[in-house]
């Protein structure tokens, strides 16, 4: 299913400069910069927390060039775009990332918000296209924040793939690119770097379509220390990529099954995975079926949203959000703290 979320890019492309070093592993324009995190940000970051506080203040705050704005809901909220060189995983990709209006008002100066990293479906390179304005996935999530119905998340949005020529499956493969380290640690380090977050793995999800869904399962299964929560639309369920020839074990170690059972088989932690799915998804839906009958027990919680007339796209994706997804994930997600 790796090629059918596949969205036009030529837009996207058109707004993506050429970025230039700018320290901690990172590089940025120069051009309309802005930081999320740093002198810029409030005296937050100048405030020393107590002790026991949850709040993981930004530590090593960059300079994101600005892509866009979040109108509408997102009150005009920036849009920030990096190029980061993963000090863990050697991948060299380009990560964007927004703070939700709640981020910024003073009331919330001090306090630390959840997190939730957004994969894009085909290779996901070499953009991702939850950043795009036609499907208003910031837009709304503010939208659905304000009234209540989801938890105001920062959300980070990485390319999946670090080329458009091979697919990894969120994983490091023996030999290859280790997109896995990438997403489940460089990516995450980057955002505690320059956003207040939350000491707690409560306070994080990760959500993907496609392929990206794979990733999104198998890493809140294979990384439940750092992922809470995984929101798999329309996904892979089996590790698939071709590059595993040769590395049947390495293979197994990723399998989201095998991944699922062994975490049922030592009682935990929990981890909530809230599936997505359109009702004419025929060939995906009834793999994801098969899967929560088999492994949606004990500390494993599953839930499926359906999404009438739906196909695999991300529009039906965002439709399944606001339909009830969201409220499910934020009932069992740790919301802003002081």
């Amino acid at each position: 299913m790796r090629k059918a979320l596949f969205r036009p890019v030529i837009a996207l492309i058109a707004l993506t400069v050429l970025v230039t070093t700018a320290g901690c592993g990172t590089s940025a324009s120069q051009a309309s910069p802005i930081r999320f995190g740093g002198p810029q940000a409030g005296p937050a970051l100048h405030t020393t927390p107590a002790k026991r506080s949850l709040v993981q203040w930004p530590t090593r705050p960059i300079t994101f060039e600005e892509e866009s704005r979040v109108g509408g809901a997102g009150e005009d909220t920036p849009i920030g775009v990096t190029t980061l060189r993963g000090p863990k995983s050697g991948v060299t990709g380009k990560v964007w990332v927004w703070a939700p209006p709640e981020y910024y008002e003073k009331r919330n100066a001090h306090k630390g918000f959840p997190v939730m990293e957004v994969l894009p479906g085909s290779y996901g390179y070499p953009v991702n296209y939850w950043t795009g304005a036609d499907l208003k996935l910031q837009e709304n999530l503010a939208r659905w924040s304000r009234n209540g119905s989801s938890l105001p998340f920062i959300v980070v949005m990485p390319v999946l793939n670090p080329d458009d020529k091979h697919y990894y499956d969120g994983s490091d493969i023996p030999g290859r690119p280790k997109t896995g380290t990438w997403l489940s640690q460089d990516v995450p380090d980057l955002v505690r770097q320059n956003f207040r977050t939350l000491r707690t793995r409560d306070a994080w999800a990760i959500m993907g379509s496609s392929s990206g869904g794979f990733a999104a399962l198998k890493n809140v299964l294979q990384h439940p220390d750092t992922f809470k929560v995984a929101i798999p639309n329309g996904p892979d369920i089996l590790p698939d990529s071709p590059l595993w020839s040769g590395h049947a074990e390495e293979k197994r170690e990723n399998n989201p099954e095998v991944l699922a059972r062994r975490l049922m088989a030592r009682g935990g932690p929990d981890v909530y995975l809230a599936f997505q799915d359109g009702s004419r998804e025929h060939t995906v839906l009834p793999k994801v079926r098969r899967f929560i009958a088999q492994y949606g027990h004990g500390p494993v919680h599953t839930r499926l949203q359906i999404v009438p007339g739906g196909t695999h796209s991300a529009e039906t994706y965002v439709r399944g959000l606001g339909e009830g997804t969201m409220r499910w994930v934020s009932a069992h997600m740790q919301g802003p703290t002081a």
